[in-house]
């Protein structure tokens, strides 16, 4: 699931994003900006189209490329699929066909959206407060602010809607009663909702007993980000990737976007070429390996810590330990009154990818 905890006082709006590896096409990323986004895929009474068109993981993309603004990057992302459509499979699998509609969270620093999508149609609701869960089941019901123009009358030509009782987005495009039940997460960050803090996010996003953190044979917690977007526009904002599976067992290292920043290859998945199985014809005939030296550096760390446990134990600590100098280098940053000097987190990023395998190894 994908949060967002809104505070109306305080200084910072904290976006939260893990992935489970089964919705292979959930995306997220943040733009120079301070723009973020994060897409889940959607089970929805429509199904998504299996011709390829653009991707939930697409318009992400898109959308941080284009927009300086959470309201521009929701723009530009339903501009697109009037004009292109989504669809298409999220696995890299020719055998079979996973297509699914797409939700979106876009925050920046002043205001957040959800938008939610059913083909090229899409409802979009202003987030002011609180907390805001995305997942697997359409969210907005009949607070909307934003809308295809034919969103509803598409609905009564499908028989969804009669047109006389309130419109409700969820139950009109759900399948069933899963708009019921959403996010399993979203009452633990309301009962901290009054003391956020980059802690409390990273620990939520950990937290395997409500369902949050998934590790297991068959399903498994990607890659996991947390950000700091400050209102004062004197601080920058701070992104907290892991870069790795299972944020229970994953460092998260501080990421800021300043002018001539230090690329990571450690942390870049290996180039094919024309010989990667997505530009081929027929597509997706094989799986190559797509696991970066971070990645790897990683599972080798998870099998020691599964298979000796004082070994682990030690290891797991200086993993934390590590992440703590981090956040609080971070948490100095935010509260300094000078400038930020650009020269000092050009390489921040590259630095703590650098010593976390240098830890593992």
């Amino acid at each position: 699931c994908t949060y967002i905890s809104i505070d109306q006082v305080p200084r910072t709006h904290a976006i939260v994003i893990s992935r489970p590896a089964w919705l292979w096409g959930a995306e997220m990323g943040a733009n120079e900006y301070g723009v973020c986004i994060a897409n889940e895929a959607i089970n929805a009474r429509e199904p998504a189209a299996e011709t390829e068109a653009l991707l939930g993981m697409d318009l992400v993309r898109l959308g941080l490329e284009r927009g300086t603004t959470a309201k521009e990057a929701l723009d530009v992302i339903v501009a697109l699929l009037e004009e292109h459509g989504q669809g298409g499979n999220y696995y890299e699998d020719a055998d079979s066909c996973h297509s699914f509609q797409s939700a979106y969270l876009i925050v920046d620093r002043e205001e957040a959206w959800v938008l939610e999508t059913i083909g090229k149609y899409w409802a979009a609701e202003k987030i002011t407060e609180g907390v805001k869960c995305i997942c697997n089941q359409l969210s907005l019901t009949t607070k909307i602010d934003a809308e295809h123009p034919e969103l509803r009358s598409y609905a009564q030509s499908q028989g969804w809607w009669t047109g006389e009782d309130e419109f409700n987005f969820s139950e009109v495009f759900s399948l069933a009663d899963d708009h019921l039940h959403c996010c399993a997460g979203k009452d633990s960050l309301e009962k901290q909702e009054e003391s956020v803090t980059v802690q409390t996010m990273i620990d939520i996003l950990r937290d395997k007993a409500s369902g949050v953190c998934v590790d297991s044979e068959s399903f498994l917690t990607t890659a996991s980000v947390v950000s700091v977007l400050p209102q004062n526009r004197s601080s920058p904002c701070i992104h907290y990737f892991t870069g790795t599976p299972d944020p229970s067992r994953s460092i998260f290292k501080p990421f800021i976007f300043v002018d001539d920043v230090k690329l990571v290859p450690k942390t870049q998945s290996p180039c094919f070429g024309d010989d990667d199985p997505a530009k081929k014809q027929p597509r997706f005939q094989e799986k190559p390996d797509r696991r970066h030296e971070l990645y790897k550096a990683h599972e080798w760390a998870r099998t020691v810590i599964e298979s000796d446990q004082e070994q682990g134990r030690r290891l797991r600590k200086t993993m934390l330990e590590l992440e703590k100098q981090g956040l609080e280098a971070m948490e100095e940053i935010l509260t300094s009154s000078g400038p930020l000097d650009p020269t000092e987190v050009g390489d921040l990023f590259y630095d703590c990818v650098d010593t976390e395998i240098k830890f593992f190894k």
